[in-house]
């Protein structure tokens, strides 16, 4: 059976960084782009970032940009997303998740991913 568990979230003060680890068991993803997407109270949940497998090229959400970085370690199963001057409005629960065999690109589209984590709650305070 497929897991993702995510973990780092947590509360932090604006300015103030983060880093996000999403660890995959009951198979690889070889060949599969991860991303994290988010879910702020009341509001839809967006795409965050993501990156591929094979060239690890990285898409993130203009929000973002220059601010957080996607990295994965293929060898330990791991996706993180370093999260560097947070602001509150970054405050959301986190999401990670995984394409299916594949499914490489790194796409910006929630119906894309068919295996999702649990999530882990970032607040940052003003």
């Amino acid at each position: 059976q497929v897991r993702l568990v995510e973990s780092g979230g947590g509360l932090v003060q604006a300015g103030g960084s983060l880093r996000l680890s999403c660890t995959a068991s009951g198979r690889t993803f070889n060949s599969a782009a991860m991303g994290w997407f988010r879910q702020a109270p009341g509001k839809e949940r967006e795409f965050v970032a993501a990156i591929t497998w094979m060239d690890s090229a990285t898409s993130y959400v203009d929000s973002v940009k220059g601010r957080f970085t996607i990295s994965r370690d293929n060898a330990k199963n791991t996706l993180y997303l370093q999260m560097n001057s947070l602001k509150p409005e970054d405050t959301a629960v986190y999401y990670c998740a995984a394409r299916q065999l594949g499914g490489n690109y790194p796409s910006q589209r929630a119906a894309d991913y068919v295996y999702w984590g649990q999530g882990t709650q970032v607040t940052v305070s003003s």
